[in-house]
């Protein structure tokens, strides 16, 4: 069977990217076309391009379901170069399946710490809205965006996300306004299998936002001597059900089946409270009972 076949290249600068399509453009799959492949340009030397698909096929399509018609795209030196390829079915009639991209990271102008209040920062890119008036106390230290419920701010102790809901995380910032500073703790998120996201510390928003990707999970650590002082723990559920955690920093917590990351729970305690550690575990089995995303700031 010969197929409509359609490549151009597209040019990317340094840094982390989603070629993805798109919801709202996706086409009916029929027999698995069309489909698009994203590969490393011909003229670009080896290991400057990393590209990895979220499914083992190298394509992405719609027909992978929701989720799985992307690839990531890491450059380590711009300009680089990939080709992206369509493939029709020669008596389709539809137009070539149509793609975006996204910067995950790499930004040349990222958010200075010093540059806002640390509460103002978090989630740096997730456009998150004002604390509402009626909450003037409230100082938010989470903040992410989640499928169907938009941008979601909370605080550290609190569930970030409802467990059982099933709505996925696309991607989240976290910044501490007690014990620890936003420096001092830093945080990736699964994006693919076999794929983190860079670090990002003070609040920068981690993975994407209103694309339909959800993340896969997440890691989080404390750093610059917090680690000596404090105790960081982490829960975390996912869309399948399964529940992981609490574990210590620095363990990243993602499902088997690669599942998205539907909620997570993160609690900071000092090291030194005279108290022994069942009385942190239950302290941290009560805060993990508080209602689960109490403010909407928007909706998707």
């Amino acid at each position: 069977m010969q197929l409509k076949v359609h490549a151009s290249l597209m040019t990317f600068d340094a840094g982390l990217f989603c070629v993805f399509l798109p919801p709202e453009n996706a086409v009916q799959s029929v027999n698995g076309y069309p489909a698009v492949t994203v590969t490393q340009a011909p003229n670009m030397p080896n290991g400057i391009v990393t590209i990895k698909t979220f499914e083992d096929d190298g394509i992405i399509s719609s027909s992978h379901g929701a989720g799985a018609g992307a690839a990531l795209v890491r450059v380590a030196r711009g300009p680089a170069q990939v080709m992206v390829t369509t493939y029709q079915a020669p008596d389709s009639t539809l137009p070539a399946p149509g793609i975006q991209v996204a910067r995950l990271s790499g930004d040349p102008v990222a958010a200075s710490p010093a540059a806002a209040p640390a509460a103002a920062q978090v989630a740096t890119g997730a456009a998150a809205a004002p604390v509402p008036a009626s909450a003037p106390d409230f100082k938010p230290e989470l903040a992410a965006h989640i499928q169907r419920r938009g941008d979601v701010l909370a605080q550290i102790g609190e569930w970030m996300g409802e467990p059982g809901s099933q709505n996925w995380i696309e991607g989240f910032g976290i910044a501490p306004q007690s014990l620890v500073a936003p420096v001092d703790i830093e945080y990736q998120a699964v994006l693919g299998k076999g794929w983190l996201s860079p670090w990002a510390e003070a609040g920068q928003y981690c993975g994407s936002r209103g694309m339909a990707l959800p993340i896969l999970g997440l890691c989080a650590r404390l750093k610059n001597g917090a680690e000596e002082k404090y105790d960081l723990s982490i829960e975390a559920t996912f869309t399948d059900g399964t529940r992981i955690g609490p574990v210590a920093g620095g363990v990243t917590l993602e499902a088997e089946s690669l599942a998205p990351l539907e909620a997570f729970h993160l609690e900071i305690l000092p090291r030194d409270t005279g108290k022994d550690s069942s009385s942190r575990e239950e302290r941290s089995s009560k805060s993990a009972k508080k209602p689960a995303v109490k403010r909407k700031v928007a909706e998707a």
